[in-house]
């Protein structure tokens, strides 16, 4: 019977530290942690793996429930594979543990309460934008990969796999802006 932690931030900005140290007083004996959204599973590596790992016993305990995620349906299905596998979930803050009936109505509460809090981040962030675009000052997001790199690579007969890793991206990404630049009329 082992307690596994989970942390969990949405930017890289962020900070993990926090929850790790309250993950270690609370006494768990491993615990995982990643930067990625929280909006759905996909590209959570690390929450994979506790689920893998997860035996009969065992107890996923993570800080706020928002940590596991940010849809109702996703944090549900998640509880319940911890279930199918004999484990609890726990939440530190407020306290509440599947290991009773009235956990699970809490955790069901909360859920909807995280994801309608997603909706209102989008809201407010969508109205800002809004905003910036009528006062003139709205530039959209920067790009997160040199585009122009991309393309001077693959000029110069490198593969895709290749050039996704000098740029950090998939090679999706790759094959994205190569598709998008012979696209465009010259």
């Amino acid at each position: 019977m082992s307690r596994i932690g989970y942390a969990r931030v949405s930017t890289i900005d962020q900070d993990l530290d926090t929850q790790i140290a309250k993950l270690k007083a609370e006494g768990c004996a491993v615990i995982r942690s990643e930067k990625a959204s929280g909006a759905s599973r996909d590209g959570r590596a690390e929450l994979a793996t506790i689920i893998d790992f997860l035996r009969p016993g065992d107890e996923l305990v993570v800080t706020r429930l928002d940590r596991l995620g940010r849809d109702t349906r996703d944090v549900l299905n998640l509880i319940h594979e911890c279930e199918q596998r004999g484990a609890f979930v726990t939440v530190l803050d407020p306290h509440v543990s599947t290991r009773g009936e009235m956990g699970h109505i809490v955790l069901t509460v909360l859920g909807m309460v995280a994801q309608m809090e997603r909706r209102f981040i989008k809201e407010r962030q969508r109205e800002g934008i809004e905003k910036a675009k009528g006062a003139g000052v709205y530039v959209g997001g920067r790009a997160r990969i040199d585009h122009g790199r991309v393309i001077e690579l693959s000029r110069g007969e490198m593969g895709v796999s290749d050039i996704a890793k000098a740029v950090g991206c998939s090679r999706m990404q790759v094959y994205r802006i190569l598709k998008g630049t012979f696209e465009r009329p010259t």
